[in-house]
C-alpha cells in the first residue's frame, strides 16, 4: 500500500460523501491535510469539528493550493464547472476526480488535455439522511467505487487514484460511461422513483377515514427506505441520467403491466415463476457480497504508449466484472511503450483476464501473486 500520510486532499463540497471521503482518507490513510470547500460556512465549521476536514477553504483554487488529489462531490449539474476550476488553479501533479453519480454527459464535455489529470469516480454507497453530521469513515468499506478514466488519461494519474480507493477500504472498477449510467438508472436511480411513487399513493389513500400509511408494515418500510430523499440532489440526478432512466421506466411499466394481466387472468403458472425468478436473482446478488477471499494473479501486460490503453484494458476487464485489486504501470520507452500489471483474485480470474486482453490484442500473461516477486 502507498504511503498517503504527506499528501494533501482537497474536497469540493463536504456533505455526506464528501466529509465521508475526508475523514476515510484521514482515519485508513493516515492524511494529514484536508483542505475542505463547500459554500455554506456552517458545513465547513462542521466538518472541522467532525474531522472531516482540517483547514476551511474560502473558494475552489484556495483549496487545491498544494493538494495531490482533488474530490468533488457538488451536486451532479455543477461537477463540470467544478471540475474545470480544479483542474486550472490545482498543479500539474494534482489528480482530480468527482463523485457525482452520473458519467456520460461529464467525461464527453471533457477534453483530452483534461482527460490527463481528471478520471470520473462514482462510490456506489450511501446513506437517506444527508449532510456531514451523517459521515462516517467507513462508508465505503467493501462498497463498488466505479472509475471512468477518458481514453487521455495518464497512466499514472489512474495508478494513483485506484490505489487511494483502495486504501479507504472501497473497491475501484473501471467502467465506460455510457454503460455506467445505463446501470445505475436501473439499480439507483429508478429505486428512488418507485419508492417515491409508492410512498405518494400510499399517502393520497384514506379509506373509511384511516390512512393507508397508518397500516404500512415492513415491507412497505423497506421499499421506501430511501423515500423523500434529498430533493434537490435527486431532481438533478434524475434530470442529468434523464435517457436512461426513461427507458429502463417504460421497460419497468411494461413488466408491471404484465403482472397486472396475470392478475386478472389468475396466471397462477406465470406469477409463482416470477417470484421463483425474483429469489433466484436476488440470491445471486447477495451471494456475490459474500464472496471468500480469493487466490490473487498477476496480469502482465505489455503496451504501447498511445492514449486510450489504459482505459481499454481497464474498462475491459471491469465490464467483464472482474475486480483489479492493484495495478501499476512501467513506461519503457515512447517507442516500446510500456508494462501494465494488473493484480486480480479469482480461482480463473487471471485467465479470463488474459482470454479478455487477447481478444483486444493485447499479448497479456497471467501468474500467480506469489510467483510474482517484487516487480
Amino acid at each position: 500500500m502507498p504511503d498517503f500520510s504527506d499528501t494533501t486532499v482537497a474536497i469540493i463540497g463536504v456533505g455526506l460523501m464528501g466529509g465521508s471521503l475526508g475523514l476515510a482518507a484521514r482515519e485508513r490513510l493516515g492524511v494529514e491535510r484536508v483542505n475542505g470547500f463547500s459554500r455554506s460556512e456552517r458545513t465547513l465549521r462542521e466538518a472541522r469539528e467532525l474531522g472531516a476536514i482540517t483547514d476551511q477553504a474560502s473558494s475552489i483554487e484556495e483549496a487545491v493550493a498544494g493538494a495531490d488529489f482533488c474530490f468533488v462531490a457538488t451536486p451532479v449539474r455543477s461537477v463540470l464547472d467544478a471540475v474545470r476550476q480544479a483542474l486550472a488553479a490545482s498543479g500539474a501533479g494534482c489528480v482530480v476526480t468527482d463523485m457525482g453519480s452520473t458519467k456520460s454527459s461529464l467525461m464527453a464535455a471533457l477534453t483530452s488535455e483534461e482527460e490527463r489529470r481528471f478520471i470520473g469516480g462514482h462510490p456506489v454507497c450511501g446513506s437517506e439522511t444527508a449532510g456531514v453530521a451523517n459521515a462516517r469513515a467507513d462508508l465505503f468499506d467493501k462498497a463498488t467505487y466505479f472509475l471512468t478514466p477518458g481514453s487521455g488519461v495518464d497512466p499514472s494519474t489512474y495508478e494513483r487514484l485506484h490505489g487511494f480507493i483502495a486504501g479507504i477500504g472501497a473497491r475501484p472498477t473501471a467502467i465506460d460511461p455510457d454503460a455506467h449510467d445505463r446501470i445505475m438508472a436501473l439499480v439507483s436511480h429508478l429505486p428512488h422513483i418507485l419508492a417515491n411513487s409508492a410512498m405518494n399513493q400510499a399517502g393520497a389513500v384514506n379509506l373509511d377515514g384511516r390512512e393507508a400509511l397508518l397500516s404500512a408494515g415492513p415491507s412497505f418500510r423497506d421499499l421506501t427506505r430511501v423515500a423523500g430523499s434529498n430533493a434537490g440532489v435527486w431532481t438533478d440526478i434524475f434530470i442529468e441520467n434523464r435517457r436512461w432512466l426513461a427507458e429502463v421506466l417504460g421497460a419497468h411499466v411494461r413488466a408491471i403491466e404484465r403482472f397486472r394481466e396475470a392478475l386478472l387472468q389468475e396466471d397462477e403458472k406465470f406469477l409463482a415463476a416470477a417470484i421463483a425468478e425474483a429469489a433466484a436473482n436476488r440470491d445471486r446478488m447477495l451471494a456475490a457480497e459474500h464472496l471468500e477471499p480469493a487466490d490473487l494473479y498477476v496480469v502482465k501486460v505489455p503496451v504501447p504508449d498511445r492514449p486510450g490503453v489504459l482505459s481499454s484494458v481497464t474498462v475491459a476487464l471491469g465490464n467483464a466484472g472482474l475486480n483489479i485489486d492493484d495495478l501499476a504501470f512501467h513506461r519503457i520507452s515512447v517507442e516500446q511503450g510500456g508494462v501494465l500489471s494488473l493484480v486480480v483474485s479469482g480461482g480463473d480470474t487471471g485467465q479470463r483476464a488474459v482470454e479478455i486482453l487477447k481478444g483486444l490484442g493485447y499479448d497479456a500473461v497471467s501468474i500467480p501473486f506469489s510467483s510474482a516477486g517484487a516487480g
